[in-house]
């Protein structure tokens, strides 16, 4: 008889999340043994449920909003990309039974841009929007594609700035205010606020976006989010979300769990083609 392993996604809300389905997608592909669900788990019932997890055989969980920190700081032991970023999207059970945490983010951001996308990102100026959780989980892959700098904005100009300085040895990074992006021009933004799925946008000046620069926005949707479509308006040469991402820190997970790194591109095209009218 197979032996089926346990893996999850915790959330809240979680109802709509494709990472079951990528998961299953990536098990039938590789030829795993497994079953992926999805569990509706708010921030206040986290440690509880996640030690249950695991004590009932589980061996791997994915977190997401609003459990990241909370599962930082539950993980026994963390990857460098992990203890820099404060957040874990990934648990991984070990041989001795401790907790390895990760955060798959950054470098599912990065794989996508690169692989997919065909981008350098060496000797770019590269500007994110937001200084959240999100930013702070792909500052250090994207640093150590040593761009010429990276900038952070955002409202709150101390956040961004506090932010910055904590990866200051790690690379070129600032970070400033919205209003400091007057005159200045980046290779590459990418918007790791949720506002433009709600329709909204920072208050970004016109010629942010230098000539054959790309866009990218951290969020996906079935439509295009307001910052794709102000990537589009702006002449971007590439205007992208983040469904490419989204499976690409799933497989990153995928292997950390099972040792095999799937095939992304059939389930992102698939993915795709399921959002198209």
């Amino acid at each position: 008889m197979t032996l089926i392993d346990h893996y999850a996604v915790f959330g809240h809300p979680i109802k709509h999340s494709k990472s079951p389905r990528i998961h299953r997608l990536f098990a039938e592909q590789t030829g795993q043994a497994l079953e992926y669900t999805a569990q509706d788990v708010p921030a206040e019932q986290f440690q509880r449920a996640v030690t249950t997890f695991f004590a009932e055989g589980g061996k791997g969980l994915n977190c997401t909003v609003p459990l990241k920190e909370l599962a930082w700081s539950y993980a026994d032991h963390k990857t460098e990309r992990a203890q820099q970023s404060k957040a874990v999207n990934t648990l991984a059970l070990q041989a001795d039974g401790s907790l390895l945490g990760d955060n798959t983010d950054g470098i599912g951001l990065v794989t996508d841009l690169i692989a997919n996308h065909g981008l350098d990102l060496s000797e770019i100026r590269i500007l994110i929007l937001g200084a959240g959780g999100a930013s702070r989980g792909i500052i250090l892959p994207l640093l150590k594609q040593a761009p010429q700098t990276l900038v952070i904005a955002n409202r709150t100009v101390d956040k961004a700035v506090n932010l910055a300085a904590e990866f200051h040895n790690k690379g070129s990074i600032t970070g400033c205010g919205f209003d400091d992006l007057n005159n200045r021009q980046f290779d590459l933004i990418l918007n790791a606020t949720s506002a433009s799925l709600s329709g909204q946008l920072p208050p970004l000046p016109a010629g942010l976006l230098a000539t054959g620069g790309h866009c990218y926005d951290l969020a996906y949707g079935n439509e295009p989010t307001a910052f794709v479509r102000w990537g589009l308006e702006n002449h971007a040469a590439k205007s992208l979300d983040g469904l490419g991402m989204l499976v690409e820190q799933a497989a990153e997970a995928f292997f950390i769990w099972r040792g095999i790194r799937p095939q992304t591109q059939p389930v992102i095209e698939l993915l795709d083609a399921e959002r198209k009218p």
